[in-house]
C-alpha cells in the first residue's frame, strides 16, 4: 500500500523522560519515521531513558538525542507527546521542558499527545479554548485549564492531536502523520471547533 502523507525532510521532536509508556512512545515514533520522517528522542538529561508497559512493568531503555533545555521550536516541524504517568508528571515540573511546549505551541506547528501527556500541556498553559481528549485522570485538569474535554478514540484541533490510552495507538498514529504531513496550522479561529 502506498504512503498516503509523505514527511520525507520533517524533523519531529519526541519529548519524553523516564516512565514513558513504551508502546505510546514506539508505535507513534516509527509511524512518522515510516512516513519519512526524522526524529529526534529530548529529555531531561543525556543518556537513556526507562520506558514502562503499563505503568508498572519495565520496559526498554531508549537512547536520548538532545537535551531539551538545548533545544529550541524551530528546529523541528512537529511535536509528539507520548503518556505513562510518571513521565508527563516529570516534564511538567521542569521548567525547560514547559517553556519547550509553550514556545513550540505559539509556532502553529502540529502537536501530537496521548493519553497522562496533556498534562505537561496543562502545566504550559496551551489548552484554553482547545478541544482535546485523554486518559480519564486527567480530563479534569484540563477543564480546569481552560480545556474542551471529549470521550474519542482521536480528536484533532487545528492540528492539536490527541488520544485517549494505547488502545487508541492505531487511530493516533495515521492522524498525526496526516497532520504533520499538512504542516502549520492558522491560529485558529475564536468558537471554531475541533474535527474528528
Amino acid at each position: 500500500m502506498a504512503q498516503q502523507h509523505d514527511l520525507t525532510g520533517r524533523r519531529i521532536a519526541v519529548l519524553a523522560t523516564d516512565g514513558v509508556e513504551q508502546a505510546e512512545l514506539v508505535q507513534p515514533r516509527s509511524a512518522v519515521e515510516d512516513a519519512g520522517a526524522t526524529t529526534a528522542l529530548l529529555a531531561l538529561e543525556p543518556g537513556r531513558i526507562q520506558a514502562m508497559n503499563h505503568d508498572v512493568e519495565k520496559g526498554a531503555m531508549f537512547t536520548v538525542d538532545r537535551v531539551v533545555g538545548e533545544c529550541s521550536p524551530d528546529e523541528f516541524d512537529a511535536l509528539l507527546l507520548p503518556g505513562g504517568t510518571t513521565n508527563p508528571d516529570k516534564l511538567r515540573q521542569d521548567e525547560s521542558a514547559v517553556s519547550f511546549v509553550r514556545d513550540f505551541f505559539a509556532t502553529g506547528k502540529p502537536v501530537g499527545v496521548i493519553c497522562h501527556g496533556p498534562w505537561t500541556l496543562v502545566e504550559a498553559d496551551v489548552v484554553r479554548g482547545r478541544t482535546l481528549t485523554s486518559y480519564p485522570s486527567v480530563r479534569t485538569d484540563i477543564r480546569n485549564a481552560g480545556g474542551t474535554v471529549v470521550d474519542e478514540e482521536v480528536v484533532n484541533d487545528h492540528g492539536l492531536v490527541s488520544s485517549r490510552n494505547p488502545r487508541d495507538l492505531p487511530a493516533f498514529c495515521a492522524k498525526i502523520v496526516e497532520e504533520f504531513a499538512e504542516g502549520k496550522h492558522p491560529v485558529r479561529p475564536e468558537g471554531a471547533t475541533a474535527s474528528r
